[in-house]
């Protein structure tokens, strides 16, 4: 379900603050963030931010295309290690798919 248009886009009020302060300096600096939540505005396109993933910051660059859209849509959070490996449990289960000795 989206926000209401009445109230607007949320933006936590750190990241706005930290926003405005780079516009007006012209600080390029990644701008470090827990704010997954927060909903990428027009002022943010070109910047770039630093988001939490739950262990580390990685880094987006805001697009155009990116507005409207949560800055936690833009980082995993969890890591793929892909699918089982040919082998060992290939051998167990074999080609029908059922366990067999």
């Amino acid at each position: 379900m989206s926000r209401s248009l009445k109230k607007g886009p949320y933006v936590d009020k750190n990241v706005q603050k930290k926003v405005a302060q780079a516009l007006e300096s012209g600080n390029r600096k990644p701008i470090k963030t827990w704010a997954r939540a927060s909903t990428i505005t027009p002022e943010m396109v070109g910047l770039t931010f630093a988001v939490h993933n739950g262990k580390k910051h990685e880094d987006v660059l805001i697009e155009e295309s990116m507005i409207g859209h949560r800055l936690g849509e833009f980082v995993q959070t969890r890591k793929f290690k892909g699918h089982a490996k040919k082998g060992k449990l290939a051998k167990v289960y074999g080609s029908s798919g059922r366990f067999e000795e």
